[in-house]
């Protein structure tokens, strides 16, 4: 199976219809050659729009807490991104809709299927984790990504690097002291 025929299989599916009816096209990055893996909730409106990933102002944060540069992250292969959602959800009254469910389960595995050299993947927000980690309902964000080292050496769980989210990093300074340069650590060992 092709990464192509997975795309058109994808805009021909019924549940995504309506996406294709105005244009739009799913929005991942798979690379053969990639070792790292990026999962989150589903684009944004400008992802969507300008349909390259992370193009915001929460990529500019995920990017320097990867400690990449634009083109590394874009351009270097190294890099994957499959969100839960492949298409931007809409507006709710705080931020953006959650991502439809059944979304990653029916296509992350054929997805993943073409990437054979993943060492690592990143788990970005609570979708991603509960899907990849198949937590508890109880179980807390805060705590899922202050025990990241609990799902090492395949996973790793981070808060959304989203604005929205600058009290939640004042209120854990451990996540930019201690998450943040393990995992830019890891990066680099991942480029070499």
């Amino acid at each position: 199976m092709s990464l192509d025929s997975i795309k058109k299989e994808i805009m021909a599916d019924p549940a995504n219809a309506d996406y294709t009816a105005r244009g739009w096209e799913p929005i991942y990055t798979v690379s053969p050659k990639a070792k790292i893996l990026i999962v989150g909730q589903a684009p944004g409106k400008r992802v969507q729009d300008t349909g390259i990933m992370w193009n915001d102002a929460s990529g500019e944060r995920l990017r320097s807490w990867l400690g990449v540069s634009d083109d590394n992250f874009y351009h270097s292969g190294l890099f994957a991104v499959l969100p839960m959602d492949f298409y931007y959800p809409g507006k709710a009254s705080s931020g953006d809709r959650p991502p439809r469910a059944g979304v990653a389960q029916k296509w992350h595995p054929r997805l993943r299927a073409l990437m054979p050299d993943i060492e690592l993947t990143i788990l970005i927000g609570a979708y991603a984790q509960d899907y990849y980690l198949d937590l508890k309902p109880s179980t807390r964000l805060t705590d899922t990504v202050k025990n990241f080292r609990d799902y090492l050496p395949e996973y790793v769980p981070i808060v959304h690097p989203s604005p929205r989210n600058n009290i939640w990093l004042k209120r854990n300074p451990w996540f930019e002291d201690e998450v943040v340069p393990w995992l830019q650590n890891r990066v680099h060992e991942l480029e070499n």
